[in-house]
């Protein structure tokens, strides 16, 4: 039972009370607020150093201030008090823990099943389709470099389903040599499987089993004075000596990450080199969230719990910090993984090569980090001068509607804090029941979504509201903070300027109905117009998606007697849907199946 505020926590009562079991303890504070998760071998005696040593440092003295209740969890083992707190830590984001904040699952390569002419794509979420999943990447900038070697290398197709099926002449990438044209029979699936398990064999690192494959071929085709067979496979073969030569790194024989912890200044960077079959796979940063006074040994300690919670498993995880816990890490990951895992922290040689590069990296991003951190945090106190505040906003939304002439409108709300834009916080609403075009309707449903829940005592208020637009967008904003009787928002409208051009623009405060100009050598300018452009951006992609969306979807779909069949030979015989539009009802029907009723429903579906 949660004590009332007024009641101070008996740290030493509860520490008499507790198992010397492992387990996993956590502390909240008078409002409910979870603090802090921790994992233990024997909760009595780690729960107990937090109230019963004489001087704890700062950051613990600062939490143990706070705690207003606890509570544990027993486990069987340790190492399941370590899985249950990362789970807990990765799920509540405790303020005092070092949080491992990325809001991206990786992408990877996925290879369809199930077809005769499988295809190569780009995937990112749940990998439950028939098929095989190469990955992960780091970026999806690697994924899509990778795509695009694979179509040069071996041509293998990469098109939509729904588009490949309904080809009656091959694309521009058949043209253009990026693509055998499977789509209208021009090479046989045996062909084509040999190319599919090519392409499977470069991707799980046999490069040089592909290339003697290759070698072995062109040379049967030249005995056979198959020349212009020859000379195409010499070419691939090239192309593949030349990519295993870039791409192939000396000393990494194995399933590797290389990782590295740099802290400074408050922030802490980790940079994590993938290696997969001898081949880097490039690097990804990361920024962790920190408690004070934290250690780079605690970082990488809490990053590695958490980063491959739920991701694949490399063999062998080099790290430039012994940790305390490495060993319970190790067992672990072997569990969860299936196979043995190393943590080194002392390493020779290539590894140490490896090592310098990520701790060079590491440092590199975060002298980055911190000065563009430096550069926002003058940009949010000279906005605070610009708006009259009584202190730095922290937190900053905004939001912009996109259409185009009324169809699939979506609003768009992004999130801004002083370390830059929180991703994880953006929105997208899309907008119904309005007269299409109405931008005013628009932003009133987008507004009355995002802020009803605060109303509710539900999700995280701004400090400063930006509408993108004048006074019309503006009022919207007041009548629905109105409305649901939310309160304490600065609401700024941010008006283009004479010409649109950048620099220019006109802030409007709704509170005074002021117009302010600060003018383009304004810092506050600058990061009003940094988030407005980025709600411009984030409100664009999501219309264009949901708009491309719609537009897949065909009419003829919801004619009645017209299924996958008949929409089938309708495209294929009038070349797509634009074809089958301008058609009457007597070319309708020359198509199989089509009788004069069913011709008469799709022309007036089609020309309602």
């Amino acid at each position: 039972m949660q004590p009332a505020p007024s009641q101070a926590f008996d740290g030493k009562a509860f520490v008499s009370t507790l198992t010397t079991s492992p387990g996993v303890y956590r502390y909240f504070n008078e409002d409910g607020e979870l603090l802090y998760v921790g994992k233990a071998s024997s909760l009595k005696k780690r729960v107990g150093s937090y109230f019963l040593k004489p001087r704890m440092e700062p950051r613990i003295a600062a939490m143990v201030s706070q705690i207003a209740r606890a509570e544990i969890t027993v486990t069987r083992t340790e190492a399941e008090a370590l899985l249950l707190e990362s789970q807990l830590i990765k799920a509540l984001k405790p303020r005092y823990n070092i949080l491992l904040r990325d809001d991206k699952s990786y992408p990877y390569i996925y290879l369809s099943g199930g077809e005769d002419y499988p295809r190569l794509a780009f995937h990112r979420g749940a990998r439950n389709q028939p098929g095989r999943y190469f990955g992960p990447f780091p970026s999806a900038f690697a994924v899509r470099e990778s795509l695009n070697l694979m179509q040069k290398l071996f041509k293998v197709r990469q098109c939509e389903d729904s588009y490949f099926r309904n080809r009656s002449r091959p694309c521009l990438q058949y043209q253009i040599g990026r693509c055998t044209g499977p789509c209208v029979g021009l090479i046989n699936t045996e062909d084509y499987r040999n190319d599919v398990r090519h392409v499977e064999m470069f991707l799980e690192g046999r490069s040089s089993a592909v290339i003697d494959e290759l070698v072995s071929a062109m040379e049967q085709a030249s005995a056979a004075l198959n020349f212009e067979r020859a000379a195409a496979l010499r070419d691939q073969v090239a192309a593949l000596r030349k990519l295993h030569a870039q791409n192939h790194v000396q000393g990494a024989t194995t399933d590797m990450d290389v990782i590295a912890c740099r802290i400074e200044s408050g922030i802490a960077c980790v940079s994590v080199l993938f290696f997969r079959n001898g081949i880097s796979l490039g690097t990804r940063d990361f920024y962790p969230r920190l408690p004070l006074d934290a250690e780079p040994a605690d970082v990488l300690a809490q990053f590695i719990a958490q980063y491959y919670l739920d991701r694949p498993v490399p063999r062998e995880i080099i790290l430039g910090e012994a940790m305390a816990d490495e060993q319970l890490l190790s067992e672990v990951l072997a569990q969860q993984s299936g196979h043995a895992v190393e943590i080194k922290t002392r390493v020779r040689g290539d590894r140490a090569q490896f090592l310098q590069m990520a701790e060079r990296n590491a440092q590199a991003s975060l002298t980055s980090r911190i000065a563009s951190r430096q550069t926002l945090g003058t940009r949010f106190d000279d906005l605070q001068n610009l708006l009259g505040l009584d202190e730095p906003p922290r937190r900053i939304e905004c939001f912009d509607i996109s259409h185009t002439r009324g169809e699939a409108t979506v609003a768009s709300c992004v999130v801004f804090g002083p370390e830059g834009p929180e991703k994880s916080h953006y929105r997208r609403f899309n907008i119904a029941g309005i007269t299409p075009g109405d931008d005013y309707a628009a932003m009133h449903q987008a507004l009355t979504r995002r802020f009803r829940k605060v109303a509710e005592g539900e999700g995280a208020r701004p400090d400063v509201l930006l509408i993108d637009g004048g006074t019309g967008q503006v009022a919207q904003a007041l009548d629905v903070l109105r409305e649901l009787g939310v309160t304490g928002i600065e609401v700024v409208g941010v008006a283009k300027g004479p010409g649109r051009r950048a620099g220019e623009e006109t802030l409007i405060l709704a509170g005074s109905n002021r117009e302010l100009h600060p003018g383009p050598s304004s810092p506050a300018l600058h990061l009003v117009a940094a988030v407005r452009d980025e709600s411009h951006r984030f409100a664009i992609s999501g219309h264009r998606k949901r708009r491309e969306k719609a537009r897949e979807r065909s009419v003829l779909e919801d004619v009645q007697g017209v299924g996958a069949r008949r929409r089938t030979a309708l495209l294929k015989a009038f070349g797509g849907l634009a074809g089958v539009e301008a058609a009457g009802v007597e070319e309708l029907m020359q198509v199989k199946g089509i009788d004069r009723g069913l011709a008469e429903r799709i022309y007036d579906a089609l020309h309602a």
